[in-house]
């Protein structure tokens, strides 16, 4: 059995909140305005408008034999989640069409908008589930099964059965609508990927340079940032060299920059995006100390 401990009971909130935004987004949304979705949620969708079949009920029933199917590729933990966040998608895809004052939202007139709130609401709703180790059950457990048991990579799958369902989607759906489906998917995938990874971005530099030890002195004094050091082999001349490996903030990058050139006009700087950084200077507050003076 699952114990419940805080960090387990906030993945089990932060999981059904997810699922309750992305819900909301489907209800009133993309039902009224004619937008398809992916996987087992644009399979509700169809069954829907062909048969008026509750979104709730479907997604409950379709995800019923991919988790049995699912049981024995995943963890129990990963489990757990995977049947929590169908049971919670399920009843927000039902209780919100049964809320009298939530009202869909017919955004026929401008599709721009429709597409536009689709994608950020679901983008939202979702990044939430996966930032909180959950799935919403559906074509991830599908992913999941061909990854392990194929070597079929999850993006690649979930992209094959997105587009499957999109397809069928044509059977009710113009090509206009469908375009504009395309571009919630888009939106949903990059606000999905900005809530799961962390909005705020961070500079990650590699720095290599033989006045090592002046630039990293520097960095201590002028920025107060943390470094590392990493041994390193030069690839021509064989030698010893040092790498400092330092993360700061974007405003940050001028003024580092120009320290490295003052240093070492010749010094080699590698620049990568890091998408999240905790600890010291970012995630709390960074130990200030007089610009000389070190204790």
């Amino acid at each position: 059995m699952l114990k419940i401990n805080k960090s387990t009971a906030i993945d089990i909130f932060m999981i059904a909140l997810g699922c309750a935004i992305y819900g909301l987004s489907l209800e009133i949304i993309s039902v009224s305005n004619e937008l398809a979705d992916g996987g087992i949620s644009g399979i509700s969708l169809i069954l829907r408008h062909f048969w008026n079949i509750n979104m709730g009920l479907s997604t409950l029933v379709l995800n019923i034999p991919l988790i049995i199917l699912g049981y024995r590729f995943m963890g129990k933990r990963l489990l757990t989640y995977t049947i929590w966040g169908t049971l919670c998608l399920s009843f927000f895809l039902w209780f919100w069409r049964s809320v009298p004052i939530i009202k869909q939202l017919d955004l026929e007139h401008d599709l721009f908008l429709s597409a536009i709130s689709a994608g950020v609401l679901s983008g939202i709703g979702l990044g939430l589930v996966f930032r909180y180790n959950g799935t919403s059950g559906g074509t991830d457990i599908i992913a999941r099964i061909c990854q392990i048991k194929f070597g079929i990579s999850s993006g690649k799958m979930l992209l094959f059965c997105d587009a499957v369902v999109l397809f069928a989607s044509l059977s009710y759906l113009d090509l206009k609508h469908m375009m504009y489906t395309l571009l919630a998917s888009f939106v949903l995938s990059r606000v999905m990927d900005t809530v799961q990874q962390g909005a705020y971005s961070a500079r990650g530099l590699l720095i290599i340079s033989n006045k090592y030890e002046q630039i990293g002195k520097m960095i201590d004094l002028k920025l107060d940032r943390g470094f590392t050091y990493f041994k390193a082999l030069g690839g021509y001349k064989q030698d010893d060299k040092r790498v400092i490996y330092v993360v700061v903030s974007p405003r940050e990058i001028a003024t580092i920059k120009q320290l490295i050139r003052q240093e070492d006009p010749n010094a080699f700087v590698s620049i990568i995006e890091v998408h999240e950084a905790l600890g010291e200077g970012f995630t709390y507050k960074q130990k200030r100390h007089h610009l000389l003076i070190r204790k």
